[in-house]
């Protein structure tokens, strides 16, 4: 007997929160499968809430910078980034969550899952034409910046560990790698 797993779509996904049945869980929709999410480590949240507060800063009202928040992908996906910028107004979202067309870039922090998030995860942002995709790799102390997807794969991946980076999207920002990575 051949077994399938049932693959859900976001509609699918939010009637599930909506209902309560994931009440409590940390979970996210990849690919139609609902999967649990890694337990987080106090440096994995530091991390993310410096480099959002930084981020928010530097960017002010050029661009909604959110925490933890779920990106709804057109292919059955709803991962929640560690960080995603965002076009504003905030109002854009408030009846819906960010989508591709919405996104100036995405950023993962990797603790415990930087195979993951410089693998499935980059290619997953890749394949829905994500411009620009970012991780921070706590325990390497690097910054690793995904850019021009094609064909599912980003063709340029560079490590940083020192520096300032122009994201593609706000050319006259600079953004300070050390101030994301500490």
């Amino acid at each position: 007997m051949v077994r399938t797993l049932t693959r859900w779509n976001v509609e699918d996904y939010h009637r599930m929160i909506e209902s309560g049945l994931l009440t409590g869980r940390q979970v996210e929709l990849i690919d139609g499968q609902i999967i649990n999410m890694a337990p987080e480590l106090p440096i994995h949240r530091v991390t993310y809430r410096r480099g959002v507060k930084y981020l928010e800063t530097l960017l002010g009202a050029r661009a909604v910078v959110f925490a933890t928040a779920p990106v709804t992908l057109p292919n059955d996906g709803e991962p929640q980034p560690d960080i995603c910028i965002a076009i504003p107004p905030e109002s854009r979202y408030d009846q819906r969550h960010p989508e591709p067309s919405d996104i100036y870039w995405l950023i993962e922090v990797s603790n415990s899952t930087l195979s993951y998030d410089l693998g499935d995860k980059a290619k997953m942002y890749a394949q829905q034409k994500i411009q620009e995709y970012w991780v921070i790799d706590i325990s390497g102390n690097q910054l690793w910046v995904h850019r021009q997807p094609n064909n599912g794969a980003y063709q340029s991946v560079v490590p940083f560990s020192t520096g300032k980076i122009r994201p593609l999207a706000l050319p006259a920002v600079e953004v300070e790698v050390h101030l994301l990575l500490h």
